[in-house]
Protein backbone atom coordinates (compact mmCIF):
# COMPACT_ATOMS: atom_id res chain seq x y z
CA UNK A 1 0.00 0.00 0.00
CA UNK A 2 1.22 3.49 -1.06
CA UNK A 3 2.01 6.11 1.75
CA UNK A 4 0.20 9.80 1.06
CA UNK A 5 2.96 11.86 0.42
CA UNK A 6 3.17 14.62 2.97
CA UNK A 7 2.96 17.32 0.37
CA UNK A 8 -0.39 16.11 -0.28
CA UNK A 9 -2.09 17.61 2.07
CA UNK A 10 -0.94 20.99 3.72
CA UNK A 11 -3.60 21.67 6.09
CA UNK A 12 -3.26 17.29 7.45
CA UNK A 13 0.40 17.95 8.19
CA UNK A 14 0.20 21.92 9.56
CA UNK A 15 -3.06 20.32 11.70
CA UNK A 16 -1.16 17.58 13.43
CA UNK A 17 1.90 18.20 15.05
CA UNK A 18 1.27 21.98 15.15
CA UNK A 19 -1.85 22.71 16.24
CA UNK A 20 -2.31 25.81 18.32
CA UNK A 21 0.80 26.19 20.03
CA UNK A 22 2.48 25.72 16.99
CA UNK A 23 0.83 27.91 14.96
CA UNK A 24 1.05 30.73 17.09
CA UNK A 25 5.21 29.97 17.74
CA UNK A 26 5.21 29.75 13.96
CA UNK A 27 6.29 33.72 12.96
CA UNK A 28 8.60 33.76 16.39
CA UNK A 29 10.69 30.45 15.75
CA UNK A 30 11.24 31.26 11.99
CA UNK A 31 12.23 34.79 12.08
CA UNK A 32 15.05 33.29 15.48
CA UNK A 33 15.67 29.92 15.22
CA UNK A 34 18.04 29.89 12.93
CA UNK A 35 20.45 28.03 14.93
CA UNK A 36 17.69 25.43 15.31
CA UNK A 37 17.32 25.80 11.52
CA UNK A 38 20.91 24.90 11.04
CA UNK A 39 20.47 21.98 13.71
CA UNK A 40 18.08 20.48 11.23
CA UNK A 41 19.70 20.70 8.27
CA UNK A 42 22.92 19.10 9.50
CA UNK A 43 23.95 15.85 9.12
CA UNK A 44 23.13 13.41 12.66
CA UNK A 45 26.02 14.26 15.15
CA UNK A 46 28.02 11.39 17.09
CA UNK A 47 27.03 11.36 20.53
CA UNK A 48 30.42 12.97 21.50
CA UNK A 49 29.85 15.68 19.48
CA UNK A 50 26.18 16.82 21.21
CA UNK A 51 26.47 20.25 22.55
CA UNK A 52 24.19 21.81 25.37
CA UNK A 53 21.06 22.97 23.98
CA UNK A 54 21.46 21.62 20.81
CA UNK A 55 18.38 18.82 21.21
CA UNK A 56 16.17 21.58 22.12
CA UNK A 57 17.12 23.75 19.29
CA UNK A 58 16.55 20.50 16.72
CA UNK A 59 13.16 20.12 18.30
CA UNK A 60 11.84 23.34 17.21
CA UNK A 61 13.25 22.85 13.79
CA UNK A 62 11.40 20.09 13.62
CA UNK A 63 7.95 22.20 14.80
CA UNK A 64 9.08 25.26 12.36
CA UNK A 65 9.42 23.07 9.83
CA UNK A 66 6.18 21.69 10.34
CA UNK A 67 4.46 24.53 11.04
CA UNK A 68 4.96 25.80 7.56
CA UNK A 69 4.14 22.36 5.97
CA UNK A 70 7.35 21.15 5.60
CA UNK A 71 6.40 17.74 6.55
CA UNK A 72 8.94 15.50 4.87
CA UNK A 73 11.92 17.56 5.72
CA UNK A 74 10.23 17.82 9.47
CA UNK A 75 10.26 14.01 9.48
CA UNK A 76 13.74 13.55 8.66
CA UNK A 77 14.56 15.83 11.31
CA UNK A 78 12.82 14.78 14.38
CA UNK A 79 13.94 11.16 12.96
CA UNK A 80 17.86 12.11 13.48
CA UNK A 81 16.94 13.72 16.41
CA UNK A 82 15.19 10.65 18.20
CA UNK A 83 18.40 8.41 16.53
CA UNK A 84 20.55 10.72 18.60
CA UNK A 85 18.92 11.32 21.65
CA UNK A 86 16.56 8.25 22.09
CA UNK A 87 15.38 8.72 25.37
CA UNK A 88 14.20 12.73 24.59
CA UNK A 89 10.57 11.78 24.78
CA UNK A 90 9.23 14.96 23.32
CA UNK A 91 11.41 13.90 19.71
CA UNK A 92 9.72 10.52 19.70
CA UNK A 93 6.54 12.14 20.07
CA UNK A 94 7.01 13.82 17.45
CA UNK A 95 8.31 11.03 15.02
CA UNK A 96 5.08 9.29 15.71
CA UNK A 97 3.02 12.30 15.22
CA UNK A 98 4.55 12.86 12.02
CA UNK A 99 4.18 8.95 11.03
CA UNK A 100 0.35 9.27 11.72
CA UNK A 101 -0.67 12.75 9.95
CA UNK A 102 0.23 10.36 7.06
CA UNK A 103 -3.07 8.44 7.47
CA UNK A 104 -4.74 11.01 9.11
CA UNK A 105 -5.44 14.07 10.83
CA UNK A 106 -3.95 14.44 13.71
CA UNK A 107 -5.83 17.13 16.61
CA UNK A 108 -3.13 17.58 19.34
CA UNK A 109 0.50 16.79 20.34
CA UNK A 110 0.37 12.60 20.87
CA UNK A 111 -3.02 12.38 20.11
CA UNK A 112 -4.48 9.01 21.34
CA UNK A 113 -7.63 7.18 22.00
CA UNK A 114 -9.05 8.47 25.19
CA UNK A 115 -8.10 6.36 28.16
CA UNK A 116 -9.69 3.32 29.09
CA UNK A 117 -7.92 1.49 31.80
CA UNK A 118 -5.41 2.55 34.35
CA UNK A 119 -2.63 2.22 32.59
CA UNK A 120 -3.85 4.02 29.59
CA UNK A 121 -4.91 6.60 32.38
CA UNK A 122 -1.61 6.66 33.56
CA UNK A 123 -0.37 6.91 29.83
CA UNK A 124 -2.62 10.25 29.43
CA UNK A 125 -1.03 12.12 32.58
CA UNK A 126 2.60 11.56 30.95
CA UNK A 127 1.25 13.08 27.58
CA UNK A 128 -0.35 15.47 29.22
CA UNK A 129 3.41 16.22 31.27
CA UNK A 130 4.84 16.12 27.85
CA UNK A 131 2.52 18.63 26.45
CA UNK A 132 3.09 20.94 28.85
CA UNK A 133 7.00 20.16 28.00
CA UNK A 134 6.68 21.17 24.26
CA UNK A 135 4.28 24.28 25.17
CA UNK A 136 7.03 25.40 27.98
CA UNK A 137 10.01 25.14 25.84
CA UNK A 138 7.84 26.58 22.47
CA UNK A 139 6.83 29.92 24.57
CA UNK A 140 10.44 30.60 26.02
CA UNK A 141 11.75 30.60 22.34
CA UNK A 142 8.62 33.25 21.34
CA UNK A 143 8.96 35.46 24.72
CA UNK A 144 12.76 35.62 24.44
CA UNK A 145 14.13 38.80 27.25
CA UNK A 146 14.43 41.84 25.26
CA UNK A 147 18.75 42.27 24.27
CA UNK A 148 20.92 44.04 27.01
CA UNK A 149 18.39 43.19 29.49
CA UNK A 150 19.05 41.25 32.72
CA UNK A 151 16.87 40.83 35.75
CA UNK A 152 15.76 43.19 38.19
CA UNK A 153 17.55 41.40 41.13
CA UNK A 154 20.75 41.98 39.91
CA UNK A 155 21.62 45.45 41.36
CA UNK A 156 25.67 45.02 41.17
CA UNK A 157 28.10 41.97 40.76
CA UNK A 158 31.14 41.76 42.00
CA UNK A 159 33.80 40.92 39.45
CA UNK A 160 34.93 37.67 41.79
CA UNK A 161 31.59 36.39 40.41
CA UNK A 162 32.16 35.33 36.91
CA UNK A 163 28.47 33.89 36.59
CA UNK A 164 25.10 34.11 37.77
CA UNK A 165 21.92 32.08 36.84
CA UNK A 166 18.08 33.31 37.21
CA UNK A 167 15.42 31.11 37.11
CA UNK A 168 12.20 31.92 35.37
CA UNK A 169 9.68 29.03 36.92
CA UNK A 170 6.51 29.91 34.94
CA UNK A 171 8.61 29.56 31.81
CA UNK A 172 10.00 26.05 33.39
CA UNK A 173 13.23 27.88 32.13
CA UNK A 174 17.53 28.66 33.32
CA UNK A 175 19.39 31.68 32.22
CA UNK A 176 23.17 31.82 32.78
CA UNK A 177 24.76 34.90 32.57
CA UNK A 178 28.33 35.86 32.03
CA UNK A 179 29.87 38.41 34.29
CA UNK A 180 32.82 41.15 33.05
CA UNK A 181 33.78 44.56 33.10
CA UNK A 182 31.08 45.36 30.92
CA UNK A 183 28.79 43.84 32.93
CA UNK A 184 25.74 40.80 32.96
CA UNK A 185 25.55 38.70 29.55
CA UNK A 186 23.15 36.30 29.08
CA UNK A 187 24.80 33.23 27.37
CA UNK A 188 22.89 30.79 27.58
CA UNK A 189 19.69 29.45 28.72
CA UNK A 190 17.49 26.21 29.12
CA UNK A 191 14.29 23.91 29.91
CA UNK A 192 14.01 23.20 33.93
CA UNK A 193 12.02 21.38 36.21
CA UNK A 194 10.80 22.13 39.29
CA UNK A 195 8.67 21.16 42.25
CA UNK A 196 5.82 18.64 41.88
CA UNK A 197 3.61 20.96 44.35
CA UNK A 198 5.44 24.34 42.51
CA UNK A 199 7.57 26.95 44.06
CA UNK A 200 7.30 28.36 47.07
CA UNK A 201 9.28 26.10 49.96
CA UNK A 202 8.59 26.69 53.55
CA UNK A 203 8.17 23.14 54.53
CA UNK A 204 10.44 19.92 54.56
CA UNK A 205 9.02 17.27 52.46
CA UNK A 206 6.56 19.82 50.74
CA UNK A 207 7.79 19.08 47.03
CA UNK A 208 8.17 22.80 46.17
CA UNK A 209 11.18 24.90 44.88
CA UNK A 210 12.25 27.88 46.70
CA UNK A 211 11.72 31.26 45.66
CA UNK A 212 14.84 33.80 46.53
CA UNK A 213 18.42 34.30 46.49
CA UNK A 214 20.94 32.05 46.90
CA UNK A 215 24.62 30.80 46.25
CA UNK A 216 25.94 27.59 44.41
CA UNK A 217 27.54 26.00 47.87
CA UNK A 218 29.59 23.42 46.27
CA UNK A 219 29.99 20.76 42.96
CA UNK A 220 29.15 17.12 43.90
CA UNK A 221 31.66 14.65 42.52
CA UNK A 222 28.88 12.74 40.52
CA UNK A 223 30.98 9.17 41.07
CA UNK A 224 29.31 9.78 44.41
CA UNK A 225 25.80 10.50 43.10
CA UNK A 226 22.85 7.30 42.07
CA UNK A 227 22.45 7.59 38.95
CA UNK A 228 18.93 9.68 39.66
CA UNK A 229 21.10 12.63 39.82
CA UNK A 230 22.63 12.42 36.13
CA UNK A 231 25.81 13.73 35.45
CA UNK A 232 26.45 15.37 38.39
CA UNK A 233 24.79 18.29 41.21
CA UNK A 234 25.26 21.67 42.96
CA UNK A 235 23.64 22.59 46.04
CA UNK A 236 22.37 25.60 47.14
CA UNK A 237 22.20 27.68 50.23
CA UNK A 238 18.55 26.40 51.11
CA UNK A 239 17.53 28.27 53.39
CA UNK A 240 19.20 31.22 53.47
CA UNK A 241 19.17 33.93 56.42
CA UNK A 242 15.82 35.02 55.43
CA UNK A 243 14.31 31.52 54.98
CA UNK A 244 14.95 30.82 58.55
CA UNK A 245 13.63 34.43 59.72
CA UNK A 246 10.65 33.16 58.38
CA UNK A 247 10.91 29.73 59.86
CA UNK A 248 11.27 27.76 56.72
CA UNK A 249 12.78 24.16 57.15
CA UNK A 250 13.85 21.57 54.50
CA UNK A 251 17.21 21.01 53.13
CA UNK A 252 19.06 19.44 50.10
CA UNK A 253 17.87 21.56 47.12
CA UNK A 254 19.99 21.29 44.02
CA UNK A 255 20.39 21.99 40.54
CA UNK A 256 21.20 18.17 39.19
CA UNK A 257 20.78 16.14 36.19
CA UNK A 258 18.50 13.02 35.06
CA UNK A 259 19.05 9.55 35.28
CA UNK A 260 20.69 7.99 32.06
CA UNK A 261 17.68 6.50 30.35
CA UNK A 262 15.80 10.04 30.94
CA UNK A 263 16.14 13.03 28.69
CA UNK A 264 14.23 15.86 30.55
CA UNK A 265 11.58 15.50 33.47
CA UNK A 266 8.06 16.91 33.23
CA UNK A 267 7.60 21.01 34.12
CA UNK A 268 6.84 20.11 37.37
CA UNK A 269 8.40 16.99 38.56
CA UNK A 270 10.78 17.21 41.48
CA UNK A 271 11.04 17.03 44.97
CA UNK A 272 12.07 20.47 44.98
CA UNK A 273 15.27 20.55 42.81
CA UNK A 274 16.08 22.17 39.63
CA UNK A 275 16.52 19.51 37.17
CA UNK A 276 18.41 19.80 33.71
CA UNK A 277 19.14 17.63 31.25
CA UNK A 278 22.81 16.09 31.38
CA UNK A 279 24.04 18.34 28.57
CA UNK A 280 22.59 21.66 29.43
CA UNK A 281 24.43 21.00 32.97
CA UNK A 282 27.14 19.71 31.65
CA UNK A 283 27.75 23.84 30.70
CA UNK A 284 26.77 24.84 33.98
CA UNK A 285 28.71 22.02 35.48
CA UNK A 286 31.93 23.14 33.80
CA UNK A 287 30.78 27.33 34.20
CA UNK A 288 30.25 28.47 37.16
CA UNK A 289 32.45 28.55 40.54
CA UNK A 290 30.61 27.34 44.05
CA UNK A 291 29.73 29.64 46.69
CA UNK A 292 30.50 33.13 44.42
CA UNK A 293 28.02 32.05 41.80
CA UNK A 294 24.18 33.25 42.61
CA UNK A 295 21.37 31.57 42.05
CA UNK A 296 18.23 33.39 41.89
CA UNK A 297 14.65 31.70 41.59
CA UNK A 298 11.83 33.74 40.99
CA UNK A 299 8.01 33.19 40.00
CA UNK A 300 8.65 35.43 37.21
CA UNK A 301 11.73 37.76 36.07
CA UNK A 302 11.19 40.71 35.06
CA UNK A 303 14.11 41.79 32.37
CA UNK A 304 15.25 45.76 32.51
CA UNK A 305 18.20 47.62 31.24
CA UNK A 306 20.99 47.99 33.63
CA UNK A 307 21.05 51.76 33.53
CA UNK A 308 17.80 51.24 34.38
CA UNK A 309 18.49 50.11 38.25
CA UNK A 310 21.48 52.51 38.69
CA UNK A 311 19.19 54.90 40.87
CA UNK A 312 18.61 51.80 43.09
CA UNK A 313 21.82 50.87 42.93
CA UNK A 314 23.18 54.15 43.70
CA UNK A 315 20.58 55.02 46.69
CA UNK A 316 21.82 51.65 48.69
CA UNK A 317 25.40 52.19 47.81
CA UNK A 318 24.98 55.16 49.81
CA UNK A 319 23.37 53.11 52.99
CA UNK A 320 26.24 50.82 52.89
CA UNK A 321 28.70 53.12 52.90
CA UNK A 322 26.85 55.29 55.63
CA UNK A 323 27.51 51.71 57.78
CA UNK A 324 30.95 51.68 57.12
CA UNK A 325 31.38 55.04 57.75
CA UNK A 326 29.81 54.65 61.17
CA UNK A 327 32.51 51.74 61.71
CA UNK A 328 35.55 53.25 60.78
CA UNK A 329 34.73 55.95 62.97
CA UNK A 330 34.16 53.27 66.09
CA UNK A 331 30.33 55.28 66.52
CA UNK A 332 28.97 52.10 67.62
CA UNK A 333 26.03 53.82 68.80
CA UNK A 334 25.24 54.91 65.00
CA UNK A 335 26.57 51.66 63.67
CA UNK A 336 24.05 49.74 66.15
CA UNK A 337 21.22 51.79 64.43
CA UNK A 338 21.92 49.83 61.17
CA UNK A 339 20.86 46.37 63.11
CA UNK A 340 17.38 45.19 63.18
CA UNK A 341 16.01 44.69 66.55
CA UNK A 342 15.74 41.11 65.76
CA UNK A 343 18.67 40.43 64.15
CA UNK A 344 20.25 37.03 63.95
CA UNK A 345 24.21 36.74 63.64
CA UNK A 346 26.59 33.65 62.53
CA UNK A 347 26.57 30.93 65.01
CA UNK A 348 22.64 32.09 66.01
CA UNK A 349 24.45 35.00 67.96
CA UNK A 350 21.57 37.78 68.92
CA UNK A 351 22.27 41.44 68.77
CA UNK A 352 23.12 42.08 72.12
CA UNK A 353 26.28 39.57 71.44
CA UNK A 354 27.16 40.53 67.99
CA UNK A 355 27.57 44.45 69.96
CA UNK A 356 30.65 42.94 71.50
CA UNK A 357 31.51 41.56 67.94
CA UNK A 358 31.36 45.06 66.59
CA UNK A 359 32.69 46.84 69.35
CA UNK A 360 35.98 44.18 69.28
CA UNK A 361 36.32 44.57 65.22
CA UNK A 362 36.09 48.43 65.42
CA UNK A 363 39.09 48.18 68.24
CA UNK A 364 41.06 46.36 66.07
CA UNK A 365 40.76 48.96 63.22
CA UNK A 366 42.26 51.69 65.37
CA UNK A 367 41.25 54.35 63.39
CA UNK A 368 41.92 52.96 60.09
CA UNK A 369 39.85 53.34 57.57
CA UNK A 370 37.62 50.66 56.03
CA UNK A 371 37.37 49.74 52.41
CA UNK A 372 34.30 47.56 50.78
CA UNK A 373 35.78 45.45 48.10
CA UNK A 374 34.07 43.88 45.47
CA UNK A 375 30.51 44.25 46.34
CA UNK A 376 27.48 42.67 45.32
CA UNK A 377 23.98 43.77 45.61
CA UNK A 378 20.94 41.05 45.16
CA UNK A 379 17.24 42.41 45.62
CA UNK A 380 14.42 40.54 46.21
CA UNK A 381 11.14 41.75 46.75
CA UNK A 382 8.18 39.94 47.35
CA UNK A 383 6.09 40.51 50.74
CA UNK A 384 8.90 42.56 51.85
CA UNK A 385 11.99 44.05 50.20
CA UNK A 386 15.55 42.31 50.80
CA UNK A 387 18.74 43.41 49.89
CA UNK A 388 21.70 40.36 50.25
CA UNK A 389 24.77 42.45 50.43
CA UNK A 390 28.55 40.85 49.25
CA UNK A 391 32.01 42.39 50.05
CA UNK A 392 35.22 42.29 50.98
CA UNK A 393 35.99 44.26 54.29
CA UNK A 394 39.75 45.73 54.04
CA UNK A 395 41.31 48.08 56.66
CA UNK A 396 43.77 50.55 55.48
CA UNK A 397 46.77 49.43 54.98
CA UNK A 398 45.98 45.82 54.86
CA UNK A 399 46.19 43.61 51.52
CA UNK A 400 42.96 41.40 52.60
CA UNK A 401 40.24 41.08 54.36
CA UNK A 402 37.35 38.84 55.56
CA UNK A 403 34.79 38.24 53.27
CA UNK A 404 31.48 38.79 54.66
CA UNK A 405 27.70 39.01 54.07
CA UNK A 406 24.70 40.60 55.01
CA UNK A 407 20.89 40.24 54.55
CA UNK A 408 19.17 43.85 55.02
CA UNK A 409 15.40 44.57 55.14
CA UNK A 410 13.44 47.71 54.30
CA UNK A 411 11.41 48.74 57.53
CA UNK A 412 9.40 51.63 56.36
CA UNK A 413 12.25 54.16 55.32
CA UNK A 414 14.75 52.40 57.18
CA UNK A 415 17.18 49.61 55.70
CA UNK A 416 18.20 47.46 58.97
CA UNK A 417 20.25 44.31 58.79
CA UNK A 418 19.05 41.36 60.11
CA UNK A 419 21.77 38.92 59.60
CA UNK A 420 25.96 38.98 59.18
CA UNK A 421 28.31 36.57 59.00
CA UNK A 422 31.87 36.23 57.77
CA UNK A 423 31.60 33.67 54.32
CA UNK A 424 35.65 33.68 53.44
Amino acid sequence: MLVPRFAHSHRVVAGSLAMAVLLQAAPALAQGSNKAQRAAQAAPAAAADLRDGEAEARLLAVYRLTAEGRGREALRAAEALARDYPHFQLAQLAVGDLLTARTRPIRRLGDLPEPDSVRSIEAAATLEDLRTESRQRVDAQRSRPPANTIPTQFLELSPRSRHAIAIDASRSRLYLFENSAKGLRLVADYYASVGKMGIEKSLEGDQRTPLGVYFITSRLDPATLKDFYGVGALPINYPNPLDLSRGKTGSGIWLHGTPSNQFARAPLATDGCLVLANPDLERILRTVEPRSTPVVIARQLQWVAPQAIQSERKSFDAVLNAWRDAKTQGDLSRLMAFYAPDFQGQRNKPLEQWAQVLHAETRALRGRELHLKDKSYLRWTDSADTMVVTFGEVAEGARTGPVKRQYWARRGQQWQIFFEGVIG
